[in-house]
């Protein structure tokens, strides 16, 4: 078999439920539920970062934050820290990449073939807008109705906005109509070539502005939509931490209403109307994407992935955005679905806790070329093939806080100094997922679950711990303990031989007999 083409799609800000074969109320996405139905969906994939850079620089690159070092938006370029795109195209791949990109700066660019960054204004991956896709506005005279970072008719005030309505953009002018054409079109070069192509298309939608194209917005009936269960609730007797209880008042009290009526109660059910027709309109991206595959006849030797960089609140605990992300596992679980007619089991349900580092070991081993070294990622190919993976925890980082999913429940764990006013004594989350789906008992203080808490506080530090990556450690590189041959995902510097990123992978650490200095 030859070596498979790869499409993987991302949306940002994807609140994992809203989706059809979710058994969601409302949303109306039935190309990702066919792309489910033929594929593989995996229902616990954890995100390592609850904003967009960080969570991209890990997905792309299979690092954790705590490792990578990104924990906002843009930044730097990582200098020497390998991505997907640059591994795959040493084996002879085609690589491009196109839409929100949002990663640090030309990390992306340099290993790709073709870039295309679609998001706002400036070209670049610190959120640029393509020039390719600015000149395809103008020459149809509609740059000006552009609004997905900005609602136009608002000046200043409409930067990204929750608020919703249609957009006045037709499906082939907005950026999903036209990522989805201009990602075919890369394709069709690819073949030119007859190389193999690693296309990552990043959808700049759910995110908002939550305005999509007329038909998407039309999908919907305004009086028909049901918000969810935990809309609703006194968030105080729930035990939420102090910082998530300021961010709902702050949306239920503040003045963020742009259209009429400016009430908390229209203002949210436009948010998740108009949320709902953007879920909806990737929909329609993805599915043009697949019958291209499915008419093209490259079904059979392509791999399509599709996942989020992280949630959304999507009104829920009365929230309309994703802040504070590291509360919720409507921001920590995100979708994703494997499909692969051919290689991977069709209609397959996987239950196992898996995360977004993962995405790159599994590429590689799918496409049967050597992983990367500086993944921290698994390789979710046996779960793919219907095998048991054995248990897992799945983490999500901010810099001063860590989300840890293990089996039912969830911890969140933040230092003593955060909360010191509200909580001087220490302040953490627990929830059991099974029986609090919507995450509305905060179980942390209860005696009946404090060997609950202590198992996941051990499981965090003991992760945290063995999953670091070094710079320099006494004893790893001599020869006495095993010195690591020179490869090509090795360098040597000053008798320390290190991956491409300058740092040393956890996994020698567990085999150097002296642990001494460790």
């Amino acid at each position: 078999m030859t070596a498979p083409n790869i499409l993987f799609l991302v949306a940002d800000q994807h609140n994992a439920k809203l989706l059809g074969h979710q058994r969601h109320t409302d949303a109306r996405t039935p190309h990702l539920d066919r792309m489910a139905g033929e594929g593989c969906r995996f229902e616990n994939a954890v995100t390592q970062n609850p904003i967009c850079t960080p969570s991209r620089v890990s997905f792309l690159s299979g690092q954790y934050p705590h490792n990578h070092g990104y924990y906002s938006l843009s930044g730097p370029n990582p200098g020497g820290l390998p991505n997907i795109f640059g591994h795959f195209r040493r084996f002879g791949y085609f690589t491009a990449a196109m839409g929100k990109i949002h990663c640090p700066e030309y990390w992306v660019e340099d290993d790709c073939d073709v870039f295309h960054e679609s998001n706002s204004w400036q070209a670049g991956s610190v959120v640029g807008r393509s020039a390719a896709y600015t000149q395809f506005l103008r020459e149809r005279g509609v740059e000006e109705l552009e609004d997905h970072i900005l609602l136009p008719e608002f000046g200043a005030r409409g930067r990204q906005t929750v608020e919703g309505r249609p957009s006045p953009l037709r499906f082939d002018e907005s950026q999903e109509g036209w990522l989805a054409d201009t990602a075919i079109a890369t394709m069709r070069t690819a073949a030119e070539r007859q190389q193999p192509f690693l296309l990552h298309v990043s959808f700049p939608r759910p995110h908002q502005c939550t305005t999509p194209c007329q038909e998407f917005w039309d999908l919907y009936d305004p009086r028909q939509i049901s918000l969810p269960p935990n809309a609703d609730y006194d968030l105080e007797a729930a035990g939420k931490a102090p910082h998530m209880i300021a961010a709902a008042k702050r949306w239920r009290e503040g003045d963020w209403q742009l259209f009429e009526p400016k009430t908390f109660e229209a203002g949210r059910r436009r948010k998740l109307h108009g949320y709902l027709g953007a879920v909806s309109q990737v929909d329609a991206a993805v599915g043009k994407l697949l019958d291209h595959l499915r008419a093209s006849g490259l079904a059979e030797n392509t791999i399509v992935v599709y996942t989020s960089d992280h949630g959304d609140y999507a009104a829920e605990h009365g929230i309309m955005e994703k802040a504070p992300g590291i509360c919720s596992d409507a921001i920590t679980r995100v979708p994703l679905i494997w499909w692969a007619p051919g290689r991977i089991k069709a209609g397959a349900s996987v239950n196992d806790i898996v995360e977004l580092v993962d995405i790159s070991s599994t590429l590689c081993a799918l496409a049967g070329i050597e992983l990367m070294e500086t993944s921290d990622g698994r390789d979710l190919a046996p779960l793919l093939a219907g095998e048991g993976g054995g248990e897992r925890i799945g983490v999500t980082e901010f810099a001063w806080s860590k989300s840890i999913r293990k089996g039912q429940h969830r911890l969140v764990h933040y230092p003593q100094a955060m909360f010191p006013d509200e909580y001087p004594d220490g302040f953490g989350e627990l929830y059991d997922l099974a029986a609090d789906p919507w995450e509305m008992r905060n179980l942390y203080f209860e005696a009946a679950h404090q060997p609950t808490v202590r198992d996941l506080r051990d499981e965090l530090l003991e992760w945290l711990i063995t999953t670091t990556r070094p710079r320099t450690v006494s004893g790893v590189n001599s020869a006495r303990f095993g010195a690591p041959a020179r490869n090509r995902q090795r360098v040597q510097r000053y008798q320390t031989v290190v991956n491409r990123d300058g740092k040393i992978h956890p996994a020698r650490l567990r085999n150097v007999e002296n642990k001494n200095y460790l």
